[in-house]
């Protein structure tokens, strides 16, 4: 479900909900905020959904606060959301309330104490959210969901670091997909996944792809170092592993350390 394009000039943009049927259900309220005071670069896109199976309901807002030219101009709309918030609670009274987006803005700043006074808490309180221009390297904390902490059965939250899982460069990462990496929330009964240690191939978890991983990941491997990662990168394609003796420094024996380490994916 996708918003018409909100916004000012260049600001604008769609925002969408995307959900599963067989869990979810979309219920009502489906709106972009009508924003009297005309407070918002991009008003937020708000609905409500139900659980199928125990029937509770939630109300979400989608906001990408407007970044500016410095961050007093994200902070008007930051301390906006308090507001919505309050408003949220009398269009969709019977539900909990979550303000999800990209903030521009780490949650410990100070113009999100209105919205704490008001009982709301970030997910995501540590750790960083956007991809740097230097690979491997993550940012600033700007993307989070605030919800009620008292009210919603809360049982965990993360960040998906999907450069590192998909074996992207942040450099292919942020052309292709987002400079953002995606963040969650988990509540009620939902068993919480540690992305880190999922399985990107057969041949076991977070194999190294060597035609396909970043310098970061090829300097896990034995006799593989940050610049010798680059040479390995630059010697590409293998056929197999056998062909990394093309790279200076990694002989017949150093290939077998490498083989043995059960650390690469086969070809």
């Amino acid at each position: 479900m996708t918003s018409h394009e909100v916004g000012r000039s260049s600001y604008q943009e769609s925002y969408s909900y995307i959900w599963r049927d067989s869990e979810v259900e979309y219920t009502q309220g489906a709106v972009v905020y009508m924003d009297p005071g005309d407070e918002f670069a991009r008003e937020p896109y708000l609905a409500e959904f139900r659980d199928v199976d125990t029937g509770d309901t939630i109300a979400i807002a989608v906001v990408h606060i407007l970044y500016g030219d410095s961050r007093a101009d994200r902070t008007l709309e930051i301390r906006q959301l308090a507001e919505i918030w309050d408003w949220m609670r009398e269009v969709y009274p019977d539900s909990d309330r979550i303000i999800a987006g990209d903030f521009n803005l780490e949650p410990d700043h100070e113009a999100w104490q209105l919205l704490r006074d008001l009982g709301a808490s970030p997910a995501i309180t540590s750790g960083a959210t956007t991809l740097s221009s230097t690979d491997g390297e993550y940012a600033n904390l700007y993307d989070n969901l605030w919800f009620d902490r008292d009210a919603l059965d809360f049982t965990g939250s993360g960040i998906v670091r999907f450069p590192e899982l998909l074996n992207l460069t942040h450099e292919q990462a942020r052309d292709v997909v987002s400079d953002h990496a995606p963040v969650y929330i988990g509540v009620g009964d939902v068993g919480i996944v540690d992305l880190d240690e999922t399985t990107s191939t057969d041949s076991g978890p977070r194999c190294i792809n060597i035609n396909e991983a970043t310098v970061s990941r090829l300097d896990e491997l034995p006799h593989v170092g940050p610049a010798r990662a680059e040479d390995v990168i630059n010697s590409r394609p293998y056929e197999n592993v056998g062909g990394l003796t093309r790279v200076s420094g990694i002989g017949p024996s150093r290939v077998e350390d490498i083989e043995a380490s059960g650390m690469v994916c086969s070809l």
